[in-house]
């Protein structure tokens, strides 16, 4: 009996070491890179204190550890296409920000043309938009961080972020953002558009939803436009930002992202686009050198390019490629990156 009681107290004595053990090597393992020991939050946290009592927090963020550069609530849409939703991406000084710089330069929207890819007049299109470059200013250059962080796709992928602005039932008839022509997709102009970011600046009154109609998903209810009825469909809401994939995960492009925006009917649609590509989009080795949203040409052509109009005429490339060509920036260096 004695050597038995000895035996299984030897066994305990055994099992508290083994057990100290496995702490010690889950402390000191490194099993897991770049993780500080986070838990999950326990049920019915609420980082969001007007949220009621026993409300989960779904939300999810982007960026390093304790500098994340957003947090919020992603819905996800459809995977055919591959769609998804960011509540509140857009704080409303951003979206202001974004509408009053606009305001002055706002043109009749064109669209591209599926053989020559220029940039021509159309009746698909009946909205007014101007372009920002790529870093104009701080809070351009803090959005599209932001975007780079929840797309994962780099900022110099990005094309200059278009302004859109639509009213009295003005709309966009359902298109392909990637493109037709072989000349936009070319490796030295970034390759194929692999997806878009649509931010919602103004929150429509009626119509204006962002519908993909050949999503196999349908919405339905009173509140839904006609136009949108006929396929999948996103609210135009202040602030939020719609993800979608042109291309699925092989590269191939993706039917199903076809997408419109829907007549508005009633009030102001307000949206901010940003396209992406697979590659660096409108910079040359040196232009990328010198720092993105530097004025300078990222092609020895643009001075030539400029003199024939294609500023006017293909301001989808000419304004991030050949900026200094075009005259949309000061020659004062790349610039300061320190609050993006």
């Amino acid at each position: 009996m004695e050597r038995f009681a000895f035996s299984l107290g030897f066994a305990s004595l055994l099992l508290v070491a083994a057990s100290a053990s496995a702490e010690r090597y889950i402390e000191n393992s490194d099993r897991f890179p770049g993780w500080r020991g986070e838990l999950p939050a326990e049920p019915g946290f609420r980082p969001n204190q007007s949220q009621p009592q026993g409300t989960p927090d779904t939300s999810v963020g982007f960026g390093e550890l304790g500098q994340e550069e957003w947090r919020g609530e992603v819905i996800e849409l459809s995977w055919t296409p591959r769609a998804f939703l960011y509540k509140g991406f857009l704080s409303d000084a951003e979206c202001q920000h974004f509408i009053d710089k606009a305001k002055p330069g706002m043109t009749k929207s064109t669209v591209v043309d599926n053989e020559t890819g220029k940039s021509v007049d159309s009746t698909v299109r009946t909205s007014t938009g101007t372009f920002f470059n790529r870093g104009e200013d701080e809070v351009v250059r803090r959005i599209e961080k932001r975007i780079a962080q929840v797309s994962h796709i780099p900022v110099e992928n990005g094309e200059g972020i278009q302004i859109l602005h639509y009213v009295n039932g003005q709309k966009y008839e359902p298109h392909h953002d990637f493109f037709h022509d072989k000349v936009n997709a070319l490796p030295e102009n970034g390759g194929q558009r692999v997806a878009t970011v649509l931010m919602y600046l103004t929150t429509v009154e009626e119509g204006g939803e962002t519908v993909f109609p050949s999503s196999p998903s349908k919405v339905s209810g009173p509140e839904w436009s006609d136009c949108a009825k006929k396929g999948l469909a996103v609210k135009t809401t202040r602030g939020d930002a719609l993800l979608f994939f042109g291309l699925k995960p092989d590269g191939e492009t993706d039917a199903s992202s076809l997408h419109g925006s829907c007549p508005t009917t009633k009030g102001e649609k307000w949206s901010a686009t940003k396209w992406m590509h697979v590659g660096p989009f409108g910079q040359s080795a040196d232009t990328q050198k010198a720092g993105w949203g530097a004025c300078v040409d990222g092609d020895t052509r643009c001075e030539q390019w400029a003199a024939k109009g294609e500023c006017q005429k293909n301001p989808k490339y000419m304004l991030s490629s050949c900026r200094k060509a075009c005259k949309t920036c000061k020659e004062e260096g790349p610039p300061d990156t320190a609050a993006s």
